[in-house]
C-alpha cells in the first residue's frame, strides 16, 4: 500500500465484476470483485450486469459506489480497493 491519502479519479467496468481504477497518484489497477460479489445479499444488485456498469466515483474520490448519490446501494473504500489492485497484480505477476 502506498503511503499518504489516495483518491480514486476514475472507475471503468472492464468485464462484469471487474473494474479498471485510476488513483490520483497515477496508479492504474484492475480489480476483480467477482469473488466478493458472489457472497452476501448486499451484493445482489451488483450481480446484474446492467447495475454493475453504473459504478461511479463518490465525491472527493474516497470510494466507488453504485446507486443514487446519497443512497448508495454498495460502496468500496479507496484504500481497500488499492490493496486489492496491488495484491491481484502481484498474484498475476507471480503466475506468469
Amino acid at each position: 500500500m502506498t503511503a499518504g491519502t489516495l483518491h480514486i479519479v476514475a472507475a471503468e467496468p472492464v468485464l462484469h465484476g471487474v473494474l479498471k481504477l485510476t488513483w490520483d497518484d497515477g496508479y492504474e489497477g484492475i480489480v476483480d470483485l467477482r469473488g466478493i460479489m458472489a457472497h452476501g445479499d448486499i451484493f445482489t444488485p451488483l450481480r446484474d450486469p446492467a447495475s454493475f456498469k453504473t459504478v461511479h466515483v463518490s465525491p472527493f474520490g474516497h470510494s466507488i459506489s453504485w446507486g443514487e448519490e446519497g443512497d448508495e446501494t454498495v460502496d468500496f473504500g479507496c484504500d481497500r480497493l488499492r490493496d486489492l489492485a496491488e495484491q491481484q497484480a502481484a498474484l498475476l505477476a507471480r503466475a506468469s
